[in-house]
């Protein structure tokens, strides 16, 4: 079931194109990664899918309502979490959650206490609820911001940039909550990002977008393989010296070569992954002992980057 679907979305703004021609869909329980470089269109796009602003063309429905004609039926839906969430430092987290429940119109007390507590005590700040949020770090700003987002049990979220300039520790916190959302509680995610690390662990496909168009929608391993430049592979060896390396570089299915003479170890860029048993063929023949041969695979941001470059 297609909890998003955007046909041809088109936003200027005087005169000028933000997105154009924008069409993609997210299934239920996905998270879905937006991708693109700063001024891409990403945060036009969740704004229009939010409902707070209206697209110059095309039509988008989310969770089955028009973002046109059915915007306040679409904002009651969704959660969302923008790239610089405001929260009240002069109030506790449990204040502030309790200030945007009733915001959100969860009115049983009973009812609000309970998803409180239970967002509080999943995001691990239970025991720091009582502190002021201006004291908290900004990772612990942001699980209260996430937090805060789902206190409406909506049925989609859209997260813009929520691992933007948090330290490598806390981004990791921020990924795995995710993936605990979407593993255990089925939550539909829509994320925009430019950190490539973060689409990689995290979606089930992105749609990368430059300077408001759409270039394609993959999964993130489909992307590996589509730009992956040759087969590339790494070799374990017995032994490594300078002559074999030699050898190695002369083969005609060498593309590239880097030696790791301590590690005793070969990556290899070969014309084409049926080019991997000549090469072990010729080690063997050279009388080299082979420990082991592993494919090296393309990561996302080589892939994204060798994307962005056909665009230019």
């Amino acid at each position: 079931m297609k909890s998003i679907e955007a046909c041809d979305l088109v936003r200027t703004f005087n005169g000028f194109i933000a997105v154009e021609n924008l069409s993609f869909s997210v299934e239920e329980g996905e998270i879905f990664g937006l991708l693109g470089p700063n001024g891409a269109g990403k945060t036009t796009t969740i704004r229009m899918l939010s409902a707070l602003l209206s697209p110059s063309s095309g039509r988008a429905v989310v969770g089955g309502y028009d973002v046109h004609e059915d915007a306040l039926k679409v904002r009651e839906i969704i959660g969302v979490l923008t790239e610089s969430p405001s929260l009240y430092g002069r109030l506790t987290a449990l204040e502030n959650m309790e200030f945007f429940a009733k915001a959100y119109g969860v009115t049983n007390k009973s009812t609000r206490d309970g998803k409180i507590h239970e967002l509080l005590d999943l995001f691990q700040l239970w025991d720091r609820r009582d502190d002021h949020v201006g004291q908290y770090s900004k990772g612990m700003r942001q699980k209260l911001a996430i937090a805060r987002a789902l206190i409406h049990s909506p049925e989609i979220l859209y997260m813009d940039e929520p691992t933007s300039g948090l330290d490598p520790k806390s981004s990791k916190d921020i990924r795995d909550l995710m993936e605990e959302l979407t593993e255990n509680q089925h939550q539909t995610i829509l994320l925009s990002t430019h950190r490539l690390e973060d689409a990689e662990k995290l979606c089930d496909r992105v749609l990368i977008i430059n300077k408001g168009r759409p270039i394609t929608v993959a999964t993130p391993g489909d992307l590996r393989k589509r730009f992956g430049s040759g087969q590339e592979v790494q070799v374990g060896l017995t032994q490594l010296d300078e002559d074999l390396v030699d050898m190695v570089k002369m083969l005609p299915s060498v593309v590239n070569l880097t030696a790791n003479k301590d590690d005793k170890l070969l990556s290899v860029s070969l014309g084409s992954e049926k080019d991997t048993p000549s090469l072990v063929r010729a080690l063997v023949e050279y009388g080299v002992g082979v420990r082991y041969v592993k494919p090296i695979e393309t990561s996302l941001e080589e892939a994204y980057l060798e994307l962005m470059e056909e665009e230019q």
